[in-house]
């Protein structure tokens, strides 16, 4: 594992908690560098542990850089290493989850392509079928194609295609199983 990051020896006698003071009255970012400094090889390894991945790992100490410098004057930092420590891993996690709820969200998106594919094709498929049926059904005779339209597609009891058509009962059932027979041998001989 090689990184690009250089560790010196510290360049100040000053402690951790004395840098911090002062970067939070000066805002002088070479007091944080000087705490960055400090801690790169914690940092990294941190960072390296959780993300598995050099290039990954130098963006990470860097981005734990940029928080330091924000973070760093809101908060109350007693132990430094300790604080920077938290960060990180936090930053790293955070890191982790959001490229899981991306990938995540890629798969989701392509399901739904494919669901949509799926049902654009069901529906053609289901159109043609529609087609072929009304081909068929012209094929019938017009008692069976009456009784067929009013008790499958409208939905009529025996009895009430009956009353509309004036055929008895039994004649409707008739033309029913009839006019069923002759559009499946429609249907199959059109494939």
């Amino acid at each position: 594992m090689a990184f690009k990051f250089f560790w010196s020896k510290k360049q100040t006698d000053l402690t951790d908690q004395e840098l911090i003071d002062l970067y939070k009255k000066s805002a002088n970012t070479w007091y944080v560098g000087e705490l960055f400094q400090r801690y790169t090889q914690l940092i990294t390894a941190v960072a390296y542990n959780y993300l598995q991945n050099t290039a990954d790992t130098e963006d990470a100490v860097m981005e734990v850089f940029e928080i330091i410098l924000r973070d760093l004057r809101q908060h109350q930092v007693n132990n430094f290493k300790t604080w920077v420590y938290s960060v990180t891993k936090h930053h790293c996690l955070k890191k982790l989850r959001k490229d899981t709820v991306e990938i995540t969200d890629v798969e989701q998106a392509l399901r739904h392509l494919e669901a949509e594919e799926t049902n654009t094709a069901e529906a053609v498929r289901q159109e043609q079928q529609i087609e072929e049926l009304k081909k068929a059904l012209t094929q019938l005779s017009d008692e069976q194609k009456q009784c067929i339209e009013l008790f499958y597609f409208k939905h009529k009891s025996y009895k009430e295609v009956s009353d509309e058509t004036g055929y008895s009962v039994n004649e409707v059932k008739s033309y029913l199983q009839n006019g069923k027979r002759n559009l499946k041998g429609h249907l199959v001989s059109t494939k």
